[in-house]
C-alpha cells in the first residue's frame, strides 16, 4: 500500500506503532459505516486555473451496530486533503489513493481519519474539512476498459475551464466527500455501489455556498447554475471579494449535486429557463417552445410546478445529457420537436411533482414521456417507446438459477436503486395502473400524494386502491412490494361457435407461465376488424374469458405491449381452423 500523505504529529517508535495499527485498520475498514447526514460547504471555483477549493462542515452518523473509531472520507483523486478537524482540534489521518470508478479519474483521494473518541451506534460527529485541487477533463475510468477516447470524453465531460465549467457529483466526480467500497465498471459493481450510496444519503441535507471571482465593471459576468432549488447569477462588481450564493438540496434524494459556469444567454418562459451558448440561440428557443407546449399535459396530471425547470447548454455537441431533478444539462441543437417534447415532459414532471421514492419520482417522469407520445401520435407510439425500455428490463428480470427469495424484497420497486427497475419497470407499472383503474382515478391518487406523509411503502398503493373498488393487493405485491419477475402469457385454447344471431362466441383460456400476475389486453382479430378485451391472470394460473365477436375470429394477440413479459414470442394464436 502506498501512502501519498501521512499526517501525524508523532515521531519515532510511537509514530511507527500508530502507523502499523493504522495500516492493519486499512485492511479491515468498514468504509460504509457512516452516513453523511449533512453538508455545509463553501465552494470556491477559479475557472482560469481549473481550480476547486472547498471548506466546510460534515455531520456523520454511525449506522453500524458497534462503536466506530475510524471514519473514511473520499474525494476525487485530482483533489488533495488539507485538513480535517473536530471541535477545532486537528485529527490524525492517512491520505492514500483508492482505486474506484465512482469518480471519472478512476481513483479517489481517501482520508482514513482517527476520531477523537468512538462514535456510538446512531451517534453523530461533526467534522471540519478542507481540500482543493483541479478538475480537468478526464475519462480514465472509461478508456482503461477500452472505450474509445472521443466517446469516453463525451460521456465523462466534467471539467472546470475558462470558457465552460460543468461538474456533476458522486458517480461522476467526487467533488464533495463520500465514503464507499470499491466500485468497478469492468466487474459491474459500480451501479450497485452508487445505489447503496444513494440509499444511505437520500434523506441527507446539502447546502453549499458557491463563489467565483468577480469580473471587472466592463465585463459581462458568467452565469453560475446549480441543480438545487434556484438558479444563481454571479454578481457584477469591482469588489475583490467573492460573491456567494447558496445551493440547497433538502433532502438530497435522487439529486446529484452539480454546478455549471459559462457565459450563457438565456430564454425565459413560465415553465422553464433555458441557458445557451450564443451559437445555439435558435435551439434554445425551440426547446423552450416545446416545453411550453407540453406544460398543460404535465399540469393536468401532476399539478402546478413547484419550481421553474432549468436547462443548460453543454459545450460538447456530442455530450451525453444529464438530469438531476428539474435541472437538465444537454447539448442544445435543432432536434425534431418530438425529441424536445420528450425531454421537456420528463423535466417538467420533476418540477411539478416530488417523491423521495425512486419508483414514484422517476417512474412518473418516464410515464409522463409515454403520455406525451400518446397525446402527440397515439397509443401505438407510446407503446413503441415503452418497448425500448422493456428490452432492457427483460435482461434485468431474466430468470436466474439462484433463489429469488431475498432478491424479491431487495429488488422490489419500493427498495431498489437499480435504474432499469425504478425507471423502466416503474414506468410500465404506472401505465398498467392507468389501464386498470382509469385516468380519473389515477390522477386523483397522484393529486392526493404528499411526500411528507409518505412514511410507509404502502402509502402510494393505498392512495391508488382508495380510488377503485377492485382488489389490487396482488398487483402491488407482484410488481411493487416484491420483485416477482415478469409474466409470460400464452393462449392455451380457443373455441368459437356461431350464434343464432350470426355472431360468434369465442371462449379463450389464457395461461400465465410467468412469476408475476397482470391484467393483460387481448386483441381478437376477425374479418372486418378487431376488438379488445382485458383479462386478469395471476402468476402460474389460468383464466377464461368469453367474447362475442361480430365475425369469424381469425387470430388472438395477447398483450399490445403495455405489459412487460419475459417472452412475447408465444403471444399470437391462429384460430381460423378452429372457427370452421
Amino acid at each position: 500500500m502506498k501512502f501519498l500523505e501521512m499526517k501525524f504529529p508523532y515521531k519515532g517508535l510511537g509514530f511507527l506503532c500508530l502507523l502499523c495499527a493504522s495500516v492493519v485498520n486499512c485492511f479491515s475498514l468498514d468504509r460504509e459505516a457512516f452516513t453523511f447526514t449533512s453538508y455545509e460547504l463553501n465552494v470556491q471555483v477559479e475557472p482560469e486555473q481549473h481550480r476547486l477549493g472547498v471548506r466546510g462542515k460534515l455531520t456523520l452518523r454511525n449506522d453500524t451496530p458497534t462503536p466506530q473509531k475510524i471514519a473514511v472520507l473520499q474525494i476525487s483523486s485530482s483533489l488533495d486533503w488539507r485538513s480535517i478537524r473536530a471541535g477545532d482540534k486537528p485529527l490524525q489521518f492517512l491520505s492514500q489513493p483508492y482505486t474506484s470508478d465512482i469518480d471519472h479519474t478512476g481513483a479517489l483521494s481517501e482520508a482514513i481519519v482517527t476520531l477523537p473518541q468512538p462514535v456510538a451506534p446512531q451517534g453523530t460527529i461533526e467534522l471540519e474539512i478542507s481540500y482543493e485541487g483541479v478538475v480537468l477533463l478526464d475519462a480514465t475510468r472509461l478508456t482503461r476498459i477500452g472505450t474509445p477516447e472521443e466517446s469516453a470524453n463525451s460521456t465523462d465531460w466534467d471539467q472546470i475551464g475558462p470558457r465552460f465549467s460543468a461538474v456533476r457529483g458522486a458517480g461522476y466526480v467526487a467533488w464533495y466527500p463520500i465514503a464507499t467500497e470499491v466500485a468497478n465498471l469492468s466487474e459491474g459493481s459500480l451501479f450497485e455501489v452508487i445505489g447503496r450510496w444513494k440509499t444511505r444519503e437520500s434523506a441527507s441535507r446539502m447546502e453549499f455556498h458557491f463563489a467565483t471571482p468577480v469580473v471587472s465593471a466592463d465585463e459581462s459576468p458568467p452565469i453560475a447554475l446549480c441543480g438545487g432549488d434556484e438558479l444563481h447569477l454571479v454578481a457584477l462588481g469591482g469588489s475583490p471579494k467573492f460573491p456567494s450564493s447558496p445551493c440547497v438540496y433538502e433532502p438530497v434524494g435522487l439529486s446529484v449535486p452539480s454546478f455549471t459556469i459559462a457565459h450563457y444567454g438565456f430564454v425565459d418562459r413560465p415553465a422553464l429557463m433555458v441557458y445557451n451558448f450564443s451559437e445555439h440561440a435558435v435551439a434554445a428557443e425551440n426547446f423552450a417552445e416545446a416545453a411550453q407546449k407540453v406544460s398543460p399535459l404535465i399540469t393536468e396530471w401532476f399539478g402546478a410546478q413547484r419550481r421553474k425547470a432549468e436547462t443548460a447548454d453543454l459545450a460538447d455537441p456530442h455530450a451525453a445529457p444529464f438530469e438531476s431533478g428539474a435541472f437538465l444539462l444537454t447539448p442544445l441543437s435543432n432536434e425534431v420537436p418530438k425529441a424536445l417534447g420528450l425531454a421537456a415532459a420528463h423535466q417538467l414532471t420533476h418540477a411539478a411533482f416530488f417523491s423521495f421514492r425512486p419508483w414514484i419520482e422517476e417512474g412518473l417522469a418516464h410515464f409522463a414521456q409515454a403520455l406525451y407520445l400518446e397525446q402527440q401520435s397515439g397509443r401505438t407510439a407510446a407503446l413503441d417507446y415503452m418497448g425500448l425500455h422493456r428490452s432492457a428490463l427483460s435482461e434485468v428480470e431474466a430468470p436466474s438459477t439462484l433463489p429469488r427469495s431475498e432478491d424479491e424484497a431487495n429488488r422490489s420497486l419500493v427498495n431498489t436503486m437499480n435504474e432499469e427497475l425504478y425507471r423502466s419497470k416503474a414506468m410500465c407499472v404506472w401505465w398498467m395502473l392507468r389501464d386498470m383503474v382509469g385516468e380519473p382515478a389515477l390522477k386523483k391518487a397522484i393529486a392526493a400524494y404528499h411526500p411528507e406523509q409518505d412514511k410507509k411503502p404502502s402509502y402510494m398503493p393505498r392512495l391508488i386502491a382508495a380510488q377503485t373498488q377492485r382488489d389490487l393487493e396482488w398487483f402491488f405485491d407482484d410488481w411493487v412490494y416484491r420483485d416477482r419477475g415478469l409474466p409470460d402469457f400464452k393462449v392455451e385454447s380457443a373455441f368459437s361457435r356461431k350464434t343464432i344471431s350470426g355472431s360468434f362466441m369465442l371462449t379463450i383460456t389464457l395461461d400465465n407461465l410467468g412469476t408475476a400476475g397482470a391484467e393483460v389486453p387481448i386483441i381478437i382479430k376477425f374479418s372486418g376488424g378487431e376488438i379488445t378485451r382485458r383479462l386478469e391472470v395471476r402468476s402460474k394460473n389460468k383464466a377464461v374469458i368469453r367474447v362475442e365477436v361480430p365475425g369469424a375470429p381469425q387470430e388472438i394477440v395477447v398483450n399490445d405491449g403495455s405489459v412487460p413479459e419475459s417472452n412475447m414470442g408465444n403471444n399470437n394464436f391462429k384460430i381460423v381452423e378452429e372457427a370452421k
